[in-house]
């Protein structure tokens, strides 16, 4: 098989040959049908997630057909779809795991990170990690779901009942959750950087009632804010958007150093908190969610060889909605 394949920060992506490998016990062989591209990827190109499995091959959002089942893999036969996300394996004996937010287990692994990932014409993953998939769907709009989707739900139930939100940062996660919460009758404010008029017409076109820049103040308080930009300056200007009682959520795995602020913008009983990964139910609830609203993705289709330029087009911001893989 071919995968693309991550020898370190300051390597060269380069597609080679492996072995198609053998599922261990507890796990199924995928053939990836997609793999969506994330900005958590660009956090390990750039070594600012510190401990891959190296060499690696990235990608944790994958669309895959079960095509063998190792031992004591139940219930996954071959010819099934199944959606791999970035959480992968847990202890499923600690606190956090026997309460139901396994999330935030201290020996969980990572898809694309700890082990192996989708960008690759084959992958393995743990049957346990496997979400169903909605039937009907194209690879290609499901797998943005799988992490976008999933952690941006997570991020957005953590919001609460907020009616008026804003969304710092308008890539994958935003352009999915602001149909969500169109959906669920609330009222999305997109902030972007300064001047980028393409991403605030497209958050308007999908429901946002105001976009406009990060720095500008949105015509009306809000009740809570979702980071999904993981630029740390944007704390401060999210708080003071917010009203006395609202949320700021910061959705990203990795942010750059927040900087200090008057105690006055978090004063009133605002609440300043972040989301960690992402639980099994998150994925069940929200991919039953999503038919529903339904969401509709925006894609940029690179075949594997391309997933290079992918990854530079977003971080550069030259696409909007999603970039997939499809091997």
């Amino acid at each position: 098989m071919q995968v693309l394949t991550f020898r370190g920060p300051g390597t060269e992506l380069e597609i080679e040959e492996r072995p198609i490998p053998k599922p261990g016990a507890g796990e199924v062989l995928l053939r990836v049908r997609a793999c969506g591209i994330c900005r958590t990827d660009l956090h390990i190109l750039d070594g600012e997630l510190t401990e891959p499995h190296l060499p690696l091959v990235l990608g944790h959002q994958i669309v895959g057909e079960v095509v063998e089942a190792g031992p004591d893999a139940e219930g996954l036969e071959p010819g099934r779809r199944v959606g791999v996300p970035w959480l992968a394996t847990t202890c499923g004996a600690c606190r956090a795991c026997r309460s139901g937010r396994e999330n935030l287990c201290p020996e969980a692994r990572f898809t694309g990170y700890h082990r192996d990932g989708g960008l690759g014409e084959y992958c393995t993953a743990a049957a346990s990690s496997c979400l169903p998939l909605p039937e009907g769907e194209p690879e290609e709009q499901i797998a943005p779901l799988l992490c976008a989707g999933l952690i941006g739900h997570r991020a957005l139930r953590m919001a609460g009942d907020a009616r008026r939100i804003g969304f710092y940062g308008f890539g994958a996660a935003a352009h999915i959750l602001t149909q969500v919460a169109a959906f669920e009758g609330r009222e999305i404010y997109a902030f972007t950087r300064a001047g980028d008029t393409e991403s605030q017409g497209f958050a308007r076109e999908l429901g946002a009632c105001w976009a406009g820049a990060s720095e500008d103040a949105p015509p009306e308080e809000l009740d809570a804010a979702i980071l999904f930009a993981p630029v740390g300056g944007l704390v401060p200007l999210a708080l003071r958007a917010v009203a006395p009682g609202g949320t700021v959520v910061c959705a990203g795995i990795h942010m750059s150093d927040i900087p200090s602020f008057p105690y006055s913008l978090l004063w009133g009983e605002r609440t300043l908190c972040s989301v960690a990964n992402l639980t099994h139910r998150d994925g069940e609830e929200f991919l039953a969610l999503a038919p529903r609203v339904p969401v509709r993705t925006a894609v940029t289709r690179y075949a594997l060889a391309d997933a290079p330029r992918a990854l530079e087009d977003l971080r550069h911001g030259r696409f909007q909605g999603a970039a997939v893989v499809v091997p």
